[in-house]
């Protein structure tokens, strides 16, 4: 008989993985679902003073709700919940990038003297861009074919399998340690921005490009969640069912 976890014995990540609405809840809380997924809701409560119990509650009534919005992306096959992925989240961040490299450079020109934090937060997403352009490179060309031919293989054992590395858990190791890399990058962001909002004299331009780092981090956010507390859990168990 499988025993029940006491909901605050369980992973930020696992609740989320398993009804991504309750994202909302952590967000409101400042929480970090996505890179800090692995810690229990008791442990952030107690170190942050956070109350569990009206924390719970928020979970468990977003939980018990009849909406039908949130994806169950853990119910995916691996090579599907990739796909989407590249196609949905690191495409986004290919043609994103561009736009608001673009726009910052704009802001830090024109608004740069009177808010000299604009150039921190455009060094900042100078770095994040470099960094994630070569960690989806990374993921798309050896990580992520390595994890759909596991899945192949499954699914047809004559498959012969060939590996350029031994075991998935190093690499995904060094994954999540960039992933929390962007993470806290965007935490500085977030903080510089104020959360995103743009001072009382900021012009349409700069108003558009908070936005547009809003929808940037919350996009990352959900990319960072579906590897780290989705993906790669899977995939190592995956690949403890071969001898490799």
């Amino acid at each position: 008989m499988e025993r029940t976890i006491d909901p605050k014995e369980k992973n930020i990540g696992q609740f989320v993985a398993e009804d991504y609405r309750t994202a909302a809840i952590f967000k409101k809380h400042n929480i970090d679902f996505c890179c800090k997924g692995h810690k229990t809701l008791k442990e952030v409560c107690e170190k942050r003073g956070l109350k569990q119990d009206e924390i719970l509650y928020e979970l468990e009534t977003v939980l018990n709700s009849n909406s039908s919005q949130s994806i169950d992306y853990k119910s995916w096959p691996l090579d599907l919940l990739i796909d989407y992925i590249e196609k949905k989240h690191h495409r986004y961040v290919e043609e994103k990038t561009p736009v608001l490299k673009q726009f910052l450079d704009k802001l830090c020109k024109v608004h740069g003297q009177r808010h000299p934090e604009l150039f921190e937060v455009n060094e900042l997403f100078i770095a994040s861009a470099v960094e994630l352009a070569a960690h989806m490179k990374k993921e798309e060309l050896i990580l992520f074919p390595f994890i759909k031919k596991l899945f192949r293989v499954k699914l047809d054992p004559q498959m012969v399998f060939h590996t350029s590395f031994v075991g998935l858990e190093n690499p995904i190791a060094m994954m999540m340690n960039e992933h929390d890399k962007e993470g806290e990058r965007f935490r500085q962001i977030a903080k510089l921005t104020n959360d995103y909002q743009a001072p009382v004299d900021a012009c349409n331009t700069y108003r558009a490009t908070y936005a547009m780092l809003e929808e940037f981090e919350k996009d990352l956010h959900l990319h960072i969640h579906l590897e780290n507390n989705i993906l790669f859990p899977k995939a190592i168990k995956l690949e403890k069912q071969f001898e490799i």
